[in-house]
């Protein structure tokens, strides 16, 4: 089944871009055939990346989020979506004006929360405000950001974990990337594959050895949990 897999979390610098790059990158490293959308349109991270591979979307305005829709029915390909921060008004007009998870399933499309969190209390509040509003329509998954926060108990500890958990919510340990290396990735400009491999000077700006190393060894675990993610499906 197609899925339309939208990244979220409300809230801004909890690392919805960074998770929407991951997944982008997982897609072509994975030879799986995508589509991509960056909602952000002030400063996106996938326009600015991955230009080739996304467009940009208006969530607020209907015939630009309804190209998320129609790109996946028309390709046949999963899409990713890059939700900016203070989405959710647009996003849950959008979905329930539009009468989309319904239409989803007559249409073999799956949508996907992809809600990524810091260790706060805020994202476990904006959680059970998402799950208030879908229910057990939307697939979830919830993803414990580790380069945000170490001590998520207020989540694990949280009804609204076991909600999620009863509608059949997905939770991830997304690992963290040693932050120096993550800000001279985005001072150069460097997708994640050119950030792991690129070595010449020439064609751009470069991480050191160790650094490229770190980017690899951190790609392949978050890979292997999205690989369970999407086996899953």
């Amino acid at each position: 089944m197609v899925s339309i897999n939208l990244v979220g979390g409300e809230k801004g610098g909890i690392g919805k871009s960074v998770l929407s790059r991951v997944l982008v990158q997982y897609h072509i490293d994975k030879n799986i055939p995508f589509k991509a959308f960056d909602g952000d349109l002030s400063h996106g991270a996938l326009m600015r990346y991955y230009g080739e591979f996304a467009e940009a979307v208006d969530i607020r305005e209907y015939e630009s989020a309804d190209r998320i829709v129609e790109q996946a029915v028309e390709s046949g390909l999963n899409v990713v979506v890059d939700l900016p921060a203070q989405a959710s008004t647009a996003i849950d007009r959008w979905v329930m004006d539009s009468g989309l998870t319904e239409f989803g399933e007559e249409l073999g499309v799956k949508l996907t929360l992809w809600h990524v969190m810091d260790d706060g209390t805020d994202s476990v509040r904006l959680l059970d405000r998402a799950l208030s509003v879908y229910g057990d329509s939307l697939d979830y998954v919830l993803v414990k950001n580790h380069g945000r926060g170490s001590d998520f108990s207020y989540f694990d500890a949280s009804e609204a974990k076991e909600k999620a958990l009863e509608y059949g919510a997905r939770i991830i340990d997304f690992p963290e990337l040693h932050a120096a290396s993550m800000r001279k990735i985005d001072r150069v400009g460097a997708s994640l594959w050119a950030a792991a491999n690129n070595k010449d000077e020439a064609v751009g700006p470069t991480l050191g050895m160790l650094e490229r190393q770190r980017v690899r060894v951190w790609l392949s675990n978050a890979y292997k949990l999205l690989d369970q993610v999407f086996a899953g499906e």
